[in-house]
């Protein structure tokens, strides 16, 4: 299915022009770094300092992590995302804007505000939601295992969501539930540039008021990523998977992330539902800036 072009996302399309600017620059040569063509300069940088061990991971950007796998005492990280969905009867578009640091040594710590707005009626017997701050978003990982030599990291962590109402119900009742979801990582990298993760676990909606007040289901997001030689820059695959109601909801996002700047990152990611029962095609674009960030 095409997009006529008026529908298609704007700052997408300028994204990635932006992608096809910079790609050469974060290619480094062979006088730059004569072991571009054995390993990643960022995975140098990661692994080969001080401290505690670190392994490099590319992490999905759809699904985000709570700070790098083995996230070091310090790190820190600002994202700002902006999406789009067809809903068939009408558009969302989602806003978030998110704070990830690491206190200590492999505790990674984060505080997020989504927002989602709703335009377009395509369809007459389709009711268009009022727009809304979803919640407050507070999440912990931790990373227990982290092996350089084995390339692998496992972590636990949770999610808290404060849910809010709509805009326009805020003065009558401001907190409508809260969301619960712990999960569990597992990231592996095979040799230097290719590199799988996993992330899983349930999910418990509570509303207050409501008779039927919990919605329970499960996720399972499985990821496969390819990072370019002596870049920041990968390519790769995120398929989320969701068990909810009896039924089984499956989207393929093929995502990319550029490197900007030395402390500024671009993802663009695509989905592709399977079953498009609910939604069509979507975009999704992720802004990340890691303040003092430098290669070494």
């Amino acid at each position: 299915m095409t997009l006529p072009i008026y529908r298609m996302p704007y700052w997408l399309l300028a994204a990635l022009f932006l992608l096809s600017l910079s790609a050469r620059a974060q290619t480094l040569t062979p006088e730059e770094e004569p072991n571009a063509r054995l390993d990643s300069l960022y995975i140098s940088e990661t692994q080969d300092v001080k401290g505690p061990d670190k392994v490099l991971h590319a992490e999905p950007l759809y699904i985000d992590l709570i700070r790098d796998l083995g996230a070091r005492k310090g790190e820190k990280e600002w994202n700002v995302g902006l999406g789009l969905t067809d809903n068939y009867g009408y558009d969302s578009h989602a806003v978030l804007v998110e704070y990830e640091w690491a206190p200590v040594n492999r505790l990674g710590l984060e505080v997020e505000v989504p927002v989602t707005f709703y335009a377009g009626r395509r369809q007459q017997d389709v009711q268009r939601p009022a727009h809304r701050l979803n919640g407050l978003k507070t999440a912990f990982q931790y990373s227990f295992y982290v092996s350089e030599k084995n390339r692998t990291s496992l972590a636990i962590g949770y999610i808290n969501e404060v849910l809010l109402n709509d805009f326009n119900a805020l003065g009558q009742r401001l907190v409508t539930g809260n969301g619960y979801s712990p999960f569990l990582v597992a990231a592996h990298r095979w040799g230097d540039n290719f590199h799988s993760l996993v992330y899983t676990g349930p999910i418990w909606e509570q509303y207050y008021g409501h008779a039927d007040g919990s919605h329970f289901s499960y996720q399972l997001n499985t990821s496969f990523h390819y990072m370019i030689p002596g870049t920041r820059n990968f390519i790769g695959l995120e398929t989320n998977k969701l068990w909810q109601h009896g039924d089984f909801d499956m989207t393929f996002r093929p995502q990319m992330r550029v490197s900007i700047a030395d402390n500024l990152m671009v993802g663009i990611v695509g989905g592709i539902p399977v079953r498009r029962e609910n939604e069509r095609l979507s975009s999704f674009l992720r802004l990340i800036y890691e303040p003092g960030h430098r290669y070494k």
